[in-house]
C-alpha cells in the first residue's frame, strides 16, 4: 500500500510498507524464513547489489530486488516501514539484532580513529563499556558527562578534539537524571560553527521514554536509537535494536555497514516485534500509570531514603526539562534503600510479585541492584559521579495492578 503521509501514526502503523498481494493475500504480514532471492533479472541483480554496497541510491519510489537475508528482507523492510510514523520526526529506519549492535553500527559508520565521542554517564553499561574499554583501542577518544549537567556538556562539546558524536541517554539508567536534548543539540551546531566544522551528530538512547512519551527528533537530535528488547517488544522474549533518522541519508549510509557486520534483525524477531507496534503506546501509558501511583505511594516510606520518579524531582532545572520534552514520566522509577547492599538485597529476596531480574519495558513488573549487575564494571569514581549507590533498586513496573505491586513493596521493605 502507498504510504499516505496524510493519515496519523497510528493508522500508518497498520497500513504502510506492506502489499497483501504480495504475501498471497495475507492480511497481515507472514514470515519470510529464507536466506537468497532469485533476481528478476541480471540488470536488477546488478542494481540491488549498487544500492545495497552503497555505490548508487534509491530514486524516488523505487523498489530493488531482493539479495540476501544478510542485507535485508521483507520483514525487516516491513518493520522498518511500521517504525517510521511511531517516532515523530523520523523518515527512515534501521532494525539489528541488537540495541548494542545498534550503537555499534552507528558509531562505527560516521566516527574513526582520532575522532571524540562525548556522552552522558550515567548510561547502559554496556555502551559505557563499548566506549570506554573498546572503542580506545582503535583510538576513538571517549568524553563522559555527568548527566544533567548542560554547563559541562556544552564546555565538553566545545573542547572536545575532532568531535563526531554526542551521545545522550535520557532519563539516565538508572539514576532517571533528564539531559536537555535540544541543548545538546545546539552545542553541538555552536561548536561545528566556531571550529569550522561540520556538526557532530547527536544520537539519544530513548529507550527508557520513546517512543510514547519523549520525542528526541523534534528537539533536534540526529539520530534516535532504541533496544528494541524493552517497550518496542515489550513481552521479555526477544532480542533487536532500532536506529531512525530525519535526514534518511544517515540510515542509507549505516545500512551498508550492517549488512558488512551481519547485524540484521532475523525475519521471526521482525514478525514478532511487528505485530506488538500498535500496543507499545497502551502498554507505556498503564505501565507510567502504575509507576505514578507507586512512586507517590511509596515516597516518604521510613525505609527509603528516597524515591527516584520525574514526578518528584525538586531540583527546578530537572523540573524543566521534565515538563519541556517528556509527555509523561515512564515506567522507571529507582529506590535507596536504608541500609545499604544488605537492605537492598533484602528487599530483592523477598519480593513476590514483580521479579528480579534485569532488563526493562515488560508488560511484567522487574527490579534489580544495579550496582552488583548492570553497572557492575563502573570503577569506584564512576559509580559516585554517577550516583549509584549500594542502597539503589531499579524498578521497571509493568501493566498489573498497581495496588498488588504496592502491596508487594511495602511488604518487602518492611522486612528489610
Amino acid at each position: 500500500m502507498p504510504n499516505d503521509k496524510t493519515l496519523r501514526p497510528r493508522t500508518q502503523i497498520l497500513t504502510r510498507g506492506f502489499d497483501p498481494s504480495l504475501s498471497v493475500g495475507s492480511a497481515r504480514p507472514a514470515v519470510f524464513r529464507s536466506s537468497t532471492y532469485v533476481f528478476s533479472s541480471p540488470e536488477a541483480a546488478e542494481r540491488a547489489f549498487d544500492i545495497s554496497s552503497g555505490r548508487a541510491r534509491l530514486r524516488e519510489g523505487e523498489q530493488v530486488d531482493l539479495i540476501y537475508s544478510r542485507f535485508n528482507h521483507p520483514n525487516a523492510e516491513i518493520l522498518e516501514a511500521h517504525l517510521v510514523p511511531i517516532e515523530a520526526g523520523a523518515t527512515a529506519a534501521l532494525v539489528f539484532n541488537s540495541g548494542m549492535s545498534a550503537i555499534m553500527t552507528a558509531i562505527l559508520t560516521f566516527v574513526r580513529p582520532g575522532d571524540t565521542i562525548v556522552y552522558t554517564v550515567p548510561i547502559y553499561g554496556g555502551t559505557q563499556h563499548l566506549i570506554e574499554d573498546f572503542l580506545t583501542l582503535f583510538g576513538i577518544h571517549g568524553v563522559g558527562v555527568i548527566a544533567g549537567d548542560s554547563k559541562k556538556l556544552d564546555s565538553a562539546i566545545h573542547a572536545a578534539k575532532n568531535l563526531k558524536m554526542v551521545l545522550v541517554e535520557t532519563p539516565a539508567n538508572p539514576t532517571l537524571i533528564m539531559s536537555d536534548i535540544q541543548m545538546a543539540c545546539d552545542s553541538a551546531a555552536a561548536a561545528a560553527k566556531a571550529a569550522g566544522t561540520a556538526k557532530a551528530l547527536v544520537m539519544v538512547d530513548n529507550t527508557l521514554l520513546g517512543p510514547a512519551f519523549q520525542h528526541p527528533l523534534m528537539h533536534g537530535a540526529d539520530l534516535v536509537m532504541y533496544s528494541a528488547t524493552k517497550y518496542l517488544s515489550g513481552l521479555s522474549d526477544m532480542i533487536g535494536g532500532a536506529l531512525l533518522a530525519k535526514d534518511a541519508e544517515l540510515i542509507r549510509l549505516m545500512s551498508s555497514k550492517r549488512g558488512l557486520f551481519g547485524t540484521i534483525l532475523q525475519p521471526d524477531e521482525c514478525w514478532m516485534l511487528d505485530g506488538r507496534l500498535t500496543t507499545v503506546g497502551l502498554r507505556m501509558t498503564r505501565a507510567s500509570e502504575n509507576a505514578q501511583q507507586i512512586a507517590a505511594a511509596l515516597a516518604g516510606h521510613p525505609k527509603l531514603e528516597r524515591v527516584i520518579f520525574p514526578t518528584l524531582f525538586e531540583d527546578a532545572e530537572q523540573k524543566r526539562i521534565v515538563e519541556k520534552q517528556c509527555d509523561q514520566p515512564g515506567a522507571m522509577l529507582s529506590l535507596v534503600i536504608e541500609g545499604g547492599k544488605k537492605a537492598a538485597f533484602d528487599f530483592l529476596r523477598t519480593i513476590r510479585i514483580a521479579r528480579n531480574a534485569v532488563s526493562l519495558g515488560g508488560v511484567e513488573s522487574l527490579v534489580c541492584h544495579p550496582k552488583s549487575t548492570t553497572h557492575s564494571g563502573f570503577t569506584e569514581q564512576e559509580f559516585k559521579d554517577a550516583g549509584v549507590v549500594e542502597g539503589l533498586v531499579r524498578v521497571s513496573v509493568g501493566i498489573e495492578d498497581w495496588r498488588d505491586l504496592l502491596a508487594d513493596f511495602e511488604r518487602a521493605l518492611n522486612a528489610v
